[in-house]
Order: structure tokens, then C-alpha cells, then sequence
């Protein structure tokens, strides 16, 4: 006889085979039939832990944005260096888009649903949170001297934020995200070093 899972696990494999169906077949286009086929479920037993397909996406959106939450939090702890704090952000970001490799197509998606819609406003204001947050953290490597004191922090905050931007966009071309984490890294290293403070390493 096959254990019924638990309600807390059942809601969480239904929003994993969300994602990846999204990833694989887009976010527009996922189906509670499709959820239900590829968990080996009926659409009924969709429906008893979300009685509307759109609050799988509200799930969805309240995990994420508590997830980057956590790792901004985590990133602007003082006991670390600025510069490691910038590191912590874009590796951190880089692990989810890795893990949830979705994000960007629901991002960019056009749907009319609603609920939908609250999950691309919640992504929305928490990546502008973690933009404040490379500002603050660009601001204070500045000011401990290991990044260029002339340098613009919103401008710099940018082109970090653009290493992430760039392995996104690869990713959705390629629909590959073996490497997303290694070259994330290797560009911001390459990245930071035009950024640092000259003066402080002769």
C-alpha cells in the first residue's frame, strides 16, 4: 500500500514540477493535467492542496522572495568583508536561478492571469531590493578603500548586477545551466579587479 505524503512535502512537489514544467515547456503553458501527469497524480488531488492553479504561482512567489530575502540579510552581515559581501550576492543569486532555473521565463512572461501577475510584482520588488542592496554593499567597499573611492556605486551596482544579467540571458537562449555558477564567478572576479582600488594594492 503507498504512504500518502505528507500535506507540507505534497505542496512542495507540486510546486517543484511547476518550475521545471515551466522551465521546460514555459510558464504560460503548464497545466494542472500536466502538474498531475508528471507527479503520477489526478488533477483532483492537485486541487486539494491548491484549489486554484494560480496559487501554486502565489507559493512560488512567496518561497522565492523569502529565499533572496534571506540571502540579502546574510550578504549585508558585518562580520564580512564589502567585497565578499558582493561576492556572497551574485553567487547567491546565480545558486537560484541555478536551482530554479524558471525564474527568468516567468520574469519576462506576458500573461493576463493575475496570479501571475502578484508573482512578477514580488519578484520584481525583491530584486529591487537586492539592487539597494549591491548599492549599499558597492558604498561600503568603497569606503573601506578596496574598490575605486571615484568610482559611481549605482554604476558599478549595475555592472555587477549585469554578471548576473548576462549568464540569465545565456541561459535562456541555451536552455543550459551546467556552468551559470563558474562563469558568474570567473566574470566578476574579472569584474571587481577593474574596480579596485589601484592606490591600495601598490
Amino acid at each position: 500500500m503507498t504512504r500518502r505524503k505528507p500535506t507540507a512535502n505534497r505542496r512542495a512537489d507540486i510546486v517543484k514540477t511547476t518550475l521545471d514544467l515551466a522551465f521546460e515547456q514555459g510558464p504560460d503553458r503548464v497545466t494542472t493535467g500536466m502538474i498531475a501527469a508528471r507527479l503520477g497524480l489526478t488533477q483532483p488531488a492537485i486541487y486539494k492542496h491548491f484549489p486554484r492553479k494560480g496559487e501554486i504561482w502565489v507559493e512560488i512567489a512567496k518561497s522565492l522572495q523569502a529565499e533572496i530575502s534571506a540571502n540579502i540579510s546574510r550578504a549585508l552581515a558585518p562580520e564580512h568583508a564589502p567585497v565578499d559581501r558582493i561576492r556572497m550576492l551574485v553567487r547567491d543569486q546565480l545558486a537560484i536561478v541555478n536551482q530554479t532555473p524558471a525564474l527568468p521565463d516567468i520574469m519576462v512572461m506576458r500573461s493576463g492571469d493575475k496570479h501571475h501577475g502578484v508573482l512578477q510584482t514580488t519578484m520584481q520588488t525583491i530584486m529591487e531590493d537586492f539592487r539597494s542592496a549591491l548599492i549599499s554593499v558597492v558604498d561600503a567597499a568603497k569606503a573601506d578603500h578596496s574598490l575605486d573611492p571615484s568610482i559611481d556605486a549605482s554604476d558599478a551596482a549595475a555592472l555587477v548586477f549585469g554578471v548576473i544579467q548576462s549568464q540569465v540571458l545565456l541561459m535562456l537562449f541555451t536552455r543550459k545551466r551546467e556552468n551559470i555558477l563558474e562563469n558568474g564567478e570567473r566574470l566578476l572576479n574579472l569584474l571587481l579587479s577593474s574596480l579596485e582600488n589601484k592606490e591600495k594594492t601598490r
